[in-house]
């Protein structure tokens, strides 16, 4: 069995454990038909994500033209509230992904989940999946207040006092890449997910193709 000395392991949500893209994509699509917008196709709309909810309809909604900030919340309240009821009509896990945690877990690893999306949506997603007690923590983008979330470094602090380190990060975004940097945290990098350009642009400690490299890459940090 591979080993390392990593006692806590985060991850990224969205384009990294699960894909969710599909669902994302409709809940932006029906915010954006309640202004008048025309629909985005996913493959549009997986670029956006990484950010947070609003910023992503935010984005979305500009591709079409601007809105003022009231209008905005009230399409992003639109969104969230049709995402919760249909949190995973399409989203699933990406391959290896059950049996990889279950495996660190194995190992004595604290696991923990730190994603700019809300942590009630996040719990809600995790729990519909039957992935969420794998977790020790989950910290979204408004558990520590506003204004806090990646690629700012806060959130992965608080796992590292809340889980206990030393401590690694797994995600597939900029987001996630200049939060653990910013946190003075090793980061491995994930191609299969939704960042935006090259992957190997981010400057992360590692790259992976798929989630069973996840175990083989930390190990290799380790070193």
């Amino acid at each position: 069995m591979t080993r390392f000395s990593f006692r806590t392991v985060g991850f990224d949500l969205d384009g990294t454990l699960l894909d969710t893209s599909g669902d994302l994509a409709a809940a932006a699509n029906h915010a954006l038909a309640g202004l008048g917008r025309p629909a985005l196709s996913v493959a549009e709309v997986i670029p956006l994500i990484g950010g947070g909810g609003r910023h992503m309809l935010a984005q979305a909604v500009a591709k079409t033209g601007a809105v003022d900030d009231a209008t905005l919340d009230a399409a992003y309240a639109r969104l969230l509230a049709f995402y919760e009821a249909h949190i995973a009509d399409h989203t699933r896990p990406y391959p290896h992904v059950p049996e990889t945690l279950a495996a660190l877990r194995m190992q004595g690893v604290t696991l923990a989940v730190v994603t700019n999306k809300q942590e009630g949506l996040s719990r809600a997603v995790l729990g519909r999946l039957g992935l969420l007690d794998l977790f020790a923590a989950i910290i979204g983008g408004d558990t520590l207040g506003p204004g806090r979330g990646k690629p700012r470094p806060d959130m992965l602090l608080a796992m590292v006092e809340r889980c206990g380190g030393p401590a690694a990060f797994v995600g597939d975004s900029r987001y996630d890449v200049e939060a653990a940097q910013a946190a003075g945290l090793p980061v491995v990098a994930c191609a299969y997910g939704y960042a935006q350009g090259p992957i190997a642009a981010l400057g992360a400690d590692a790259v992976i193709d798929g989630f069973d490299q996840v175990i083989p890459a930390l190990a290799e940090l380790d070193r």
